[in-house]
């Protein structure tokens, strides 16, 4: 089994990743090697900003390592929040609030979005990043209970429906992040190979 170190301090997201990856890879934190010290985000897209955490992850532990970064882009505002979603606003209720207060002009038509996974690999002698993508757009207030962050003002075009409504995995399957992470998985295949694991 590879030992793969995840540039993550957030419980939740290595047992999601953890669940993603399978029996394949075994996922340490960081957390394990840098005493829960973050590196700075300062990259002006999701690929340089994951980079940065998988580099920093690499140099803490020097194990295979990837780091994710996420994000909303609405197309009406310039693709904005994009890598400052989690900074658009001090909490989610803020930052949908925000959101919905900047569209208020928007016809629907315009509310066009999309999130945004990039997940970077570094082992010390290659890098890579991958990238998955969810399109919708914007609803005109937030709808249902499911979900976290932005969902409940998430239409999916995908699944025909906002992601406030859509079950844990009637999200997944068409998730950002779920198609970031299968995209990743086939690249490490392609690094590890069969034989490895």
């Amino acid at each position: 089994m590879i030992t793969l170190v995840a540039a993550t301090h957030n419980e939740n997201k290595l047992a999601e990743l953890s669940e993603m990856l399978g029996k394949k890879y075994k996922l340490v934190p960081v957390s394990e090697f840098d005493g829960g010290e973050e590196p700075e985000e300062n990259g002006g897209t999701f690929e340089a900003n994951a980079l940065i955490k998988a580099r920093a992850a690499y140099a803490a532990s020097g194990l295979p390592s990837f780091g994710d970064d996420s994000g909303l882009c609405v197309d009406a505002l310039g693709g904005a929040p994009g890598v400052y979603s989690s900074r658009y606003a001090e909490n989610a209720a803020a930052r949908n609030a925000k959101l919905l207060s900047a569209l208020r002009e928007i016809p629907d038509k315009d509310r066009t979005a999309c999130f945004v996974c990039c997940i970077a690999y570094c082992d010390g002698k290659r890098e890579f990043t991958v990238r998955g993508e969810c399109k919708g757009r914007i609803l005109g207030k937030e709808t249902g209970s499911n979900g976290f962050g932005y969902d409940p003002v998430f239409y999916s075009s995908d699944l025909g429906k906002p992601f406030g409504e859509a079950s844990p995995e009637e999200k997944d399957a068409v998730s950002h992040r779920g198609r970031a992470v299968a995209l990743f998985a086939a690249m490490l295949d392609d690094i590890y190979g069969e034989n490895d694991k």
